[in-house]
């Protein structure tokens, strides 16, 4: 797993099957209907065991057309919120940019409406495609998605998301590339890309940062082994080199211990422990 993860983490899974196509996908599905299985798309936001998993995992980086039609994108699920980004700029259409830097997937995005930067795909996600164990297809508009914060409709469900429309407006090429590039500038200055990790490792507690609460309790840079809070933002856990799934957990366990005897705040994973 640490082959199919963003952290770099976790010892064999059970099989990785890579689906080609929706089609594929949903038949690999039905096919899995009595098996457990994850689905995974860039493994942005997973820790994975250092024993591996007994279970299958189906990651869907193959399925990933992107196809614009005048102010409207569908995406498949395997299709990077990066991939889907460009394609906006391709087009002119605004209101995608804050997705530019997200090293996610659209089917994963979706599940946990992944966000940056005062944007959510709750602003623009208008359809879904899913099915269900049996492999029956279903499509869900508008609210029925139920996205809040870091949540949506398929959060709690066991569905899997085949494809999404989004729907954009229409902008100026030069001011969204712009923007675009302001945006991964900030993310670039003020998060440690150039080392494993799972994105953002906690969610945000309402009235306070995640961060900033783990600052205060003077944890930047403290270390578990190879897992290190990152000293260039302290909402990243880092894999700092060889580090374990245990080491990971044990200093999310320090952060959550250490702000809640200081703040008496809970401060919860947003990264997925499997």
């Amino acid at each position: 797993m640490k082959n199919h993860t963003t952290f770099k983490i976790g010892g064999n899974a059970k099989t990785v099957i890579t689906p080609t196509s929706v089609n594929e996908l949903v038949e690999v599905i039905k096919c899995l209907k009595n098996e457990r299985f994850l689905v995974i798309g860039n493994g942005s936001n997973i820790l994975a065991p250092d024993e591996g998993i007994d279970y299958f995992v189906i990651k869907t980086s193959k399925i990933n057309s992107v196809n614009c039609d005048k102010n409207k994108i569908c995406a498949e699920c395997g299709a990077t919120l990066a991939k889907i980004a460009s394609v906006a700029l391709e087009n002119s259409l605004a209101g995608f940019e804050f997705a530019s830097g997200i090293p996610g997937t659209i089917g994963g995005g979706i599940v946990m409406n992944a966000g940056a930067y005062d944007g959510e795909l709750s602003q623009v996600v208008k359809t879904t495609l899913f099915c269900d164990r049996m492999g029956n297809v279903y499509e869900i508009s508008g609210n029925e998605h139920k996205f809040g914060y870091r949540h949506s409709f398929f959060s709690d469900k066991d569905y899997v998301v085949l494809s999404s429309v989004i729907e954009l407006e229409s902008g100026i090429k030069d001011d969204i590339s712009l923007k675009m590039k302001e945006l991964n500038k900030r993310r670039s200055d003020k998060q440690p890309l150039n080392y494993p990790s799972a994105g953002s490792t906690f969610k945000r507690p309402e009235g306070y940062f995640a961060a900033k609460l783990i600052d205060d309790c003077g944890l930047k840079g403290a270390s578990v082994g190879g897992a290190k809070v990152s000293e260039k933002h302290s909402g990243f856990i880092i894999n700092s080199g060889n580090a374990t799934a245990n080491d990971v957990k044990q200093l999310i366990s320090l952060c959550q211990k250490e702000v809640f005897e200081k703040f008496a705040v809970n401060i919860e994973p947003e990264i997925k422990i499997l």
